[in-house]
């Protein structure tokens, strides 16, 4: 079973293609364009990279596409890519204007050039479908609440990667064997005491983490939308609800034009002023640059302050995970967000952080109470994984 993951940017295509013929699955090949204008002709140099490579000898070779998929009315989990499922996708563009339009448009390419071939999506809410009611909802009147308006949590591919890895590394296959079954029993499945309970920071273009016990979330920083949570590279992260309005009345700009600054033109390019790049900031920052140091530590400053929102939520923790591209290569972020906690049993090995790069690794000192680790996450693996799951399901569901 051939299981090809399309990752859709707004102007990137980057895929990966798995073979399940074993449920661990390889990767056979992986790829990408940058600055793609044209979704059509990027899909069909895709495919022929992969025939060139002799992984296929045409596109009905492939079990399946699988979608890394942001948010949809009323649906999440791993699902079929039909016409309900695109509209209800449509439904939420304005929760996630730079994920769901170019998903939609890279979905109804891939559908037009291989018809006979199932595409699925899992979405990034999926992960959070378990958490407690109690860490999802904004207190709002229930009309709003009817209407979709809570927090959803999203990078759920990446989370559910890290909280399974995480659980091989600390030793406990049962929490790691719960984490890989969640979408097909419910988390349903029991696992030992004491409980395993994993921070996971997921921090890059856009950043959230998220409280994890036992295998399953109980929460993340990223609310409704992408746009919550820290502050990313272009976009405002947390915002008190009025400065929305204050803002369009004190400027004299349209309410268009605030949500365009917000999402375009602030996060870590609003406060540095200069680029929305964390490579550009530090450097400018090491130059003296205020205002670039200002947006380290608000970033910092945010990230701690979800960190310690989630450890007093689940009485401590025994791990704290870096991943993404601040996550595993920022070595001075993962200091400064670790600096001066060993009250709490969180312990840097500067030493060992200094040397974990793009690398999977422990990163805290051996008699750390709290263990600090380095995991690359792999998104593309999660989403091919159910995706074989739910094909094999379907399958097994016609025979019977």
């Amino acid at each position: 079973m051939k299981i090809l993951v399309a990752n859709i940017g707004s102007t990137s295509l980057k895929w990966r293609l798995f073979d399940f013929s074993n449920p661990a699955g390889q990767l056979l090949h992986k790829g990408g364009f940058e600055r793609v204008t044209d979704y059509a002709l990027a899909i069909s140099d895709c495919l022929a990279q992969i025939k060139a490579a002799g992984h296929i000898a045409n596109e009905s070779d492939l079990a399946g596409v699988g979608f890394k998929t942001v948010i949809a009315k009323n649906v999440s989990g791993c699902v079929r890519l039909d016409e309900r499922v695109l509209g209800a996708m449509e439904a939420y563009n304005g929760l996630a204007p730079a994920h769901n339009p170019p998903y939609l448009t890279g979905i109804r390419l891939f559908g037009q050039r291989m018809p006979g071939v199932p595409l699925v999506g899992l979405f990034e809410t999926a992960f959070y479908q378990f958490a407690p009611e109690a860490m999802m909802r904004y207190a709002v009147p229930q009309t709003w609440s009817d209407i979709g308006i809570r927090r959803w949590g999203f990078h759920g591919a990446s989370h559910k990667f890290i909280a399974e890895r995480s659980a091989e590394l600390l030793g406990r296959e049962d929490v790691a064997e719960r984490v890989r079954n969640l979408y097909m029993d419910g988390g349903k499945s029991s696992v030992k005491e004491p409980a395993l309970r994993v921070i996971s920071c997921h921090l890059g273009g856009t950043s959230s983490i998220t409280g994890i016990r036992n295998g399953l979330a109980i929460g993340n920083s990223l609310g409704m939308s992408p746009q919550s949570g820290l502050p990313h590279n272009n976009r405002v992260g947390d915002l008190d609800a009025e400065a929305i309005p204050y803002a369009v009345k004190t400027l004299g700009i349209t309410l268009a034009e605030a949500q365009r600054q917000l999402t375009k033109e602030s996060g870590l390019q609003g406060l540095s002023g200069l680029s929305n790049d964390i490579r550009d900031i530090t450097s400018a920052a090491n130059q003296g640059n205020a205002n670039a140091k200002l947006a380290l530590d608000v970033f910092v400053a945010s990230a701690r302050h979800w960190i310690g929102s989630y450890f007093f939520e689940m009485g401590g923790a025994e791990a704290i995970v870096f991943t993404a591209g601040i996550g595993e290569n920022r070595v001075e972020l993962r200091a400064a967000i670790c600096a001066n906690l060993e009250g709490l049993g969180i312990e840097l090995d500067s030493a060992l952080n200094a040397s974990t790069r793009a690398a999977e690794g422990f990163i805290s000192q051996a008699h750390s109470r709290v263990k600090l680790l380095v995991i690359p996450t792999n998104e593309e693996l999660v989403v091919a994984r159910e995706v074989s799951r739910l094909l094999r399901s379907e399958v097994r569901t016609q025979t019977a």
